[in-house]
């Protein structure tokens, strides 16, 4: 997996977010999609709380769709338990 220095950039803005509206979910890694391995996924940790996941998924959706506009990475953050 090669990540250029824009996608660091956008990457290290994500979890900034992430850590500022969701301290208690974790960075876990980095992996390609499965289905295209240009696609990134930013894997975190699953908040406890359901109502907190969903909150989590339309924030991080509307940052994403931004970037994907922007500037073509498609990067998604992606819970998992």
């Amino acid at each position: 997996m090669r990540i250029n220095v824009k996608q660091q950039e956008l990457i290290g803005n994500i979890l900034d977010d992430l850590k500022k509206h969701f301290p208690e979910v974790r960075f876990v890694d980095i992996t390609e999609s499965p289905e295209n391995p240009n696609d990134l996924w930013i894997n975190v940790t699953e908040p406890e709380d359901e109502d907190k996941e969903i909150e989590l998924r339309k924030f991080f959706s509307e940052k994403c769709t931004d970037i994907l506009m922007d500037y073509g990475y498609h990067i998604l953050v992606m819970p998992i338990r």
